[in-house]
């Protein structure tokens, strides 16, 4: 019996999650015969309807999978949105002929987009980037709701069961107990704690720095007019062809052609007009 498909706005978890759960609670699930007829015409036809049928019969498996972390303080919808991504990768990869039910292959794939967009989410800064990292995160978050700081004896428990150094076990540990500080404080906070914007110092915009600055490039441009000044006519125009003219630059042989000379005798020209002007704003 084909399965009856709700229509696709109602099976979108971002605005009321309590009308999506009931209405995807309501699909019915498919029977063994029915799954295996989808997944081989998916398989071995690449029939898309044969997939969407497949996806919206699981999409109940998501949303009680997800649950299982809204201890996490994200928002129940995305993780279910997370989960179902997970759920559509699993039945583009799943093989019929290996004989297991979908939901028992697709279990990880949803886990594992859940676990990403847990980790990428929870903390401003990461708590985990490696895969022995993000086992120790899960397997330690769990531990934690039970527990409070780990003893020496229940440290070693944990890095032995997963594989890891107990200073692992407490380096992971001191990220979870960590709290994220927002940089600005909130219009309406009151708080005498100052928020890091206020005690960072930002040497780049010292006043008595920039005033040295702009004095230095003010004297140097000076120096190099008059210096400049003093060459002929042929070498200032060298230079300025060479080196000040920053949207036509022009080659020696550019300026060889100009001049009727060869391109040796313009770099000798250069070379020159160079040691007068760098003379001239040493002196």
């Amino acid at each position: 019996m084909r399965t009856q498909l709700q229509p696709m706005q109602q099976l979108v978890p971002g605005g009321d999650l309590t009308a999506y759960i009931q209405t995807v609670s309501s699909i019915p699930v498919l029977s063994v015969e029915r799954e295996r007829e989808l997944a081989e015409d998916l398989f071995y036809n690449q029939n898309l309807e044969a997939a969407r049928e497949l996806v919206m019969s699981h999409l109940r498996f998501v949303a009680h999978i997800a649950r299982s972390y809204s201890g996490y303080g994200l928002p129940l919808a995305d993780l279910v949105q997370e989960g179902n991504v997970g759920l559509m990768k699993a039945v583009k990869r799943f093989d019929p002929s290996k004989g297991v039910r979908l939901v028992s292959f697709a279990v990880h794939w949803i886990k594992a987009e859940i676990h990403e967009f847990i980790l990428r989410n929870w903390r401003i800064v990461k708590v985990a980037t490696t895969k022995a990292q993000r086992k120790l995160f899960f397997n330690l978050r769990g531990a934690k709701k039970k527990l409070a700081w780990l003893t020496n004896d229940e440290a070693s428990a944990v890095a032995s069961d997963l594989g890891v150094e107990v200073r692992d076990v407490r380096q992971m540990e001191s990220r979870l107990a960590a709290v994220d500080v927002g940089f600005d404080l909130d219009v309406d906070d009151e708080s005498p704690s100052p928020a890091p914007v206020q005690y960072l110092e930002d040497h780049s915009a010292n006043p008595a720095s920039l005033m040295e600055a702009a004095d230095w490039e003010s004297a140097a441009n000076e120096k190099l007019g008059d210096a400049m000044a003093q060459l002929d006519e042929r070498s200032r125009d060298i230079l300025q062809a060479r080196w000040l003219n920053e949207d036509s630059k022009q080659t020696l042989h550019e300026l060889a052609d100009r001049y009727g000379v060869s391109a040796e005798r313009i770099r000798q020209l250069e070379q020159n007009a160079m040691k007068k002007l760098k003379a001239s704003m040493l002196a």
